[in-house]
């Protein structure tokens, strides 16, 4: 992730501090966790945000980018801290931007910001789970950049 793709430079210090303290990593949640953030690196309009809430979660929030300074949220990607050892990922999008056709995640009504979404945890850094993912935060942005024109 470059550190332009922030809204704020504090945001790309606050999430390179807990990704240097993220040592204890038995499942390979890092791992899991950069390769999704990744795939926002590839999007032109993406922008990317950090709402740190130790001892609870660090969430990456990524937007696409609008003529407004926030832009629309696609995603979170929640690194759960509840237990620093054994860190999780949750995967959340709008419901109306995504599809699940496999069934893999949680329909959570009114639980994204108030509006429906779909929360896909992570427990184990799964490839077919990771690439099954990368497919849905695509999708997502795809959509958001249709419903803003």
């Amino acid at each position: 992730m470059r550190e332009d793709m922030f809204l704020k430079k504090e945001d790309f210090k606050n999430l390179s501090d807990i990704l240097d303290q993220w040592t204890q990593d038995e499942m390979n949640m890092k791992d899991a966790f950069l390769r999704l953030a990744d795939r926002f690196s590839e999007k032109s309009r993406a922008v990317l945000s950090v709402v740190p809430r130790p001892g609870i979660s660090y969430s990456l929030r990524a937007r696409v980018k609008a003529e407004d300074e926030e832009g629309t949220l696609i995603t979170m990607i929640d690194i759960v801290d509840d237990d620093p050892d054994n860190r999780w990922l949750s995967v959340c999008f709008y419901g109306d931007c995504v599809t699940d056709p496999e069934e893999e995640g949680d329909l959570v009504p009114g639980g994204l910001l108030g509006e429906d979404g779909y929360c896909f945890d992570l427990y184990e850094n799964n490839q077919g789970a990771i690439s099954y993912l990368e497919q849905r935060v695509d999708e997502a942005y795809e959509n958001t950049l249709k419903n803003q024109r």
